[in-house]
């Protein structure tokens, strides 16, 4: 087993290192562009955060009207609701009422 390995370990010793490397390069990288790109104008800190706070309030705003537009619809519907039911409670006094007034004035009558 040793005899294997050994001599496959004294080879790869013996077998001389490669340390150059060669570079490859394409054509395509070789080439100079023809065209510099355009400068872009660099948009200065204080616009561009003037601009992200005006946006935020903005948004911020219009979703704290939505909502409390929602509220308020929410709420309106509910006093809607119980002034309805309010009326219905005052007409079926009104008319319990009505027919006791007419049952006491017959019972007067009758004495």
């Amino acid at each position: 087993m040793a005899s294997r390995i050994l001599p496959s370990a004294l080879r790869a010793l013996h077998q001389p290192t490669r340390l150059a490397r060669t570079f490859r390069t394409s054509s395509h990288l070789l080439e100079t562009p023809t065209a510099a790109l355009p400068l872009r104008k660099p948009v200065g800190a204080f616009r561009g955060g003037m601009f992200g706070f005006l946006l935020g309030t903005t948004l911020a705003g219009a979703g704290t009207y939505y909502y409390i537009l929602d509220e308020y619809r929410v709420s309106n519907e509910l006093l809607t609701e119980d002034i309805y039911a309010l009326q219905a409670a005052v007409q079926r006094l009104h008319n319990y009422i009505s027919t006791l007034e007419e049952k006491v004035d017959a019972a007067q009558k009758k004495k």
